[in-house]
């Protein structure tokens, strides 16, 4: 705890960007939903979770990111998201970099689906850097009007 006092930050900008992560942590996010499935901001892709009577969708955002690089897989009850995004680094051998705060390299997201989703409907489509995923419920699931005669 006290480590922070005894090296000095090379930015005082740094240090503030240190602080908050660490207030964010022990005193959580006002103001953004909890769920047991969410993980703390900053994991690539970001993604939505939503659903409908019919099928549950997942919006993963993921600008730069070629689809032919992507791999969606449902087993066991989870969906995982995984593939690359290339670096992208200014051009020249001179160039000083100050700031790099886009995500590169491989990534890997999973998601814990509901016991009613059925890993025989899945379709996956991406246009504009947003991979939109959808599981359709099994038809047991899927609520039903019963008509009153």
């Amino acid at each position: 705890m006290y480590e922070s006092l005894l090296n000095f930050p090379a930015s005082p900008f740094a240090e503030l960007e240190r602080l908050q992560r660490e207030l964010q942590q022990a005193f959580g996010n006002p103001g953004r939903p909890g769920s047991i499935r969410a993980v703390e901001s900053g994991a690539f892709p970001a993604i939505n979770i939503g659903s409908t009577p019919t099928a549950f969708v997942i919006y993963a955002f993921a600008p730069g990111v070629d689809p032919a690089s992507l791999q969606v897989q449902v087993d066991r009850g989870v969906l995982t998201i995984s593939g690359e995004r290339p670096a992208s680094r200014p051009e020249g051998d001179k160039v000083a970099l100050y700031a790099n705060e886009r995500f590169s390299g491989r990534f890997r997201r999973t998601v814990s689906l509901s016991e009613d989703a059925d890993p025989a409907q899945v379709e996956a489509r991406m246009r504009d850097g947003v991979l939109k995923i959808t599981i359709g419920r099994r038809t047991a699931a899927v609520p039903r009007r019963i008509e009153i005669q």
